[in-house]
């Protein structure tokens, strides 16, 4: 006790006692800091990329100028494991926002989500050859490779006609649109390509947008304003831009398991007749390669009274006698109501369209903020688009040689037993189950056999479905093919990855 305290009163005494055990109470209590602040503050730990042990922290702690000077107990409390990184002590705002996004991003890293762009020159004329300079935003000296996973799926990206017809458009009409198709964006290549379209769709009229994703987007999403009471019935399948689409139409939605054509009865069949209602589903599902089973799906919409809205965005130029898709290859054009496509696949372009009756392309036109506030597609877009739809209306050498392509492969990787997931069309999936082991798999092919395939992971796909996604062509040789098979089979063996999981359960 101080001498002051001892010649104070007994009262005194007593609460100046009360305050050194406070003091002394105080000075022992530890002061609690999660692990995120640490690390966005201390420049040794935002270095560390697991959480360290309670020796590792000790030492850090002794070592630091910082903790040295306090004089109380800091007990950290491991919080990176949570989703979010919400209460962080961040005391400037460059450092409050960078922060968050950087937490983000490491952790796409270490679950192996993280995507990296490669840096790829295709060469014109000899398609699936490219030059590889490296990932993001890395120039590298450049290495030769193939590619395996394009979507440019025919080659019509370099076909002959389509760069003629680009090149005279350029000429004829510079490079930009100049502005929305309201506003001076159009021009008689987008008036001629949306005749063709219609016509190849055997519907009154198209409209072109600037993707396949806008298309379904803007489309699904002007019902809602036309008819607000609509009810929207979705294959769990469907693409992220039809979920989109449906989200902003702001209409009820049922979602039907995927191509279950008794459940989605069971939806039909439970709403009144006379109740506005859109079956809304893909001709063929991307990542599993599937075909949704258009005859049934049709014959539910007659019997219950339903419009179809159909994306045909990885069929369109592949099948069918005119290249139409998958509703011309099964005889059902004229009975689903909207076909969505794409000109960036098979037709080696860009941009997206949708092709119906003349009085629902007009709606879109009018009430679609997604066509109305946005800049045509360039002339030269155009131009090459209709040159490709054209060419793919009367020839039908690059389809079949395609489907010869994929046949070869999936017999050739079923061979090797490898695990090939069933699709009926000309993407050709193979699983690896594992976020980690696909992008290993796909670094080695593109390291040491110039091989390039993406990684599919999640959200593209399920967690625990996560795969390879091959589509050859018709400019891929069967050499080229074997070349792959061999590569898939040395490196599944060298990374350990089963040849012997489940592909059944697995259904897009």
């Amino acid at each position: 006790m101080s001498v002051t305290c001892k010649a104070a009163s007994a009262a005194t005494r007593s609460a100046c006692r009360a305050a050194a055990a406070a003091a002394a109470e105080a000075a022992n209590t530890p002061i609690n800091v999660k692990l995120s602040e640490v690390k966005t503050m201390c420049p040794f730990f935002a270095k560390v990329s697991n959480s360290p042990d309670p020796s590792t922290l000790e030492a850090m702690a002794h070592a630091c100028p910082v903790m040295r000077a306090v004089q109380k107990p800091v007990v950290i409390q491991d919080d990176t494991k949570k989703p979010a990184f919400d209460e962080a002590l961040i005391t400037r705002k460059d450092n409050m926002y960078e922060a968050k996004f950087r937490f983000n991003i490491e952790k796409l890293q270490e679950e192996g989500r993280y995507r990296y762009f490669a840096n790829l020159q295709r060469h014109c004329g000899s398609f699936p050859n490219a030059t590889f300079h490296g990932l993001n935003h890395d120039v590298k000296e450049g290495r030769p490779i193939k590619i395996f996973c394009s979507n440019d799926y025919l080659g019509m990206g370099q076909h002959p006609k389509v760069i003629e017809a680009s090149h005279e458009a350029i000429n004829m009409s510079g490079t930009g649109a100049g502005g929305t198709r309201n506003i001076s964006g159009t021009t008689k290549f987008h008036v001629e390509l949306e005749r063709t379209l219609a016509e190849n769709h055997s519907k009154e009229a198209a409209l072109v947008m600037s993707s396949g994703f806008v298309a379904n987007e803007a489309a699904l999403s002007a019902v809602g304003k036309i008819i607000p009471d609509c009810l929207m019935i979705s294959d769990a399948g469907n693409h992220a831009s039809m979920i989109q689409g449906i989200r902003h139409s702001k209409c009820e939605k049922k979602i039907y398991r995927h191509n279950d054509i008794a459940h989605l009865e069971s939806i039909l069949a439970a709403t009144p007749l006379d109740r506005p209602k859109m079956i809304v589903f893909e001709s063929v599902y991307s990542m599993s390669g599937g075909i949704a089973p258009m005859e049934a799906i049709c014959d539910l919409a007659d019997k219950y009274n339903a419009m179809t809205f159909c994306d045909e965005v990885h069929a369109v130029g592949m099948y069918g006698e005119h290249g139409a898709g998958i509703a011309e290859r099964d005889g059902v054009l004229d009975r689903i109501d909207i076909i969505s496509g794409t000109l960036g696949k098979a037709y080696g372009v860009f941009g997206g369209y949708i092709a119906a009756s003349s009085s629902f392309v007009d709606c879109v036109r009018s009430y679609a903020a997604g066509f109305i506030f946005t800049t045509a597609v360039p002339p030269v877009v155009a131009a090459g688009g209709l040159a490709a739809v054209s060419h793919l209306r009367y020839s039908k050498i690059e389809r079949e040689l395609q489907q010869l392509r994929a046949k070869q492969l999936k017999a050739k990787l079923a061979a090797r037993g490898l695990p090939l997931m069933n699709s009926p069309s000309h993407i050709v999936p193979v699983l690896v189950r594992d976020p980690v082991k696909v992008k290993e798999l796909t670094d080695k092919l593109l390291a040491e056999y110039g091989i390039y395939l993406q990684p599919i992971n999640y959200p593209t796909v399920d967690r625990g479905t996560e795969r390879i996604r091959v589509t050859p062509g018709p400019l891929h040789s069967e050499e080229d093919l074997d070349m792959l098979v061999d590569a898939l089979d040395r490196t599944f063996d060298e990374l350990g990855i089963s040849r012997q999981m489940q592909t059944a359960d697995v259904v897009h």
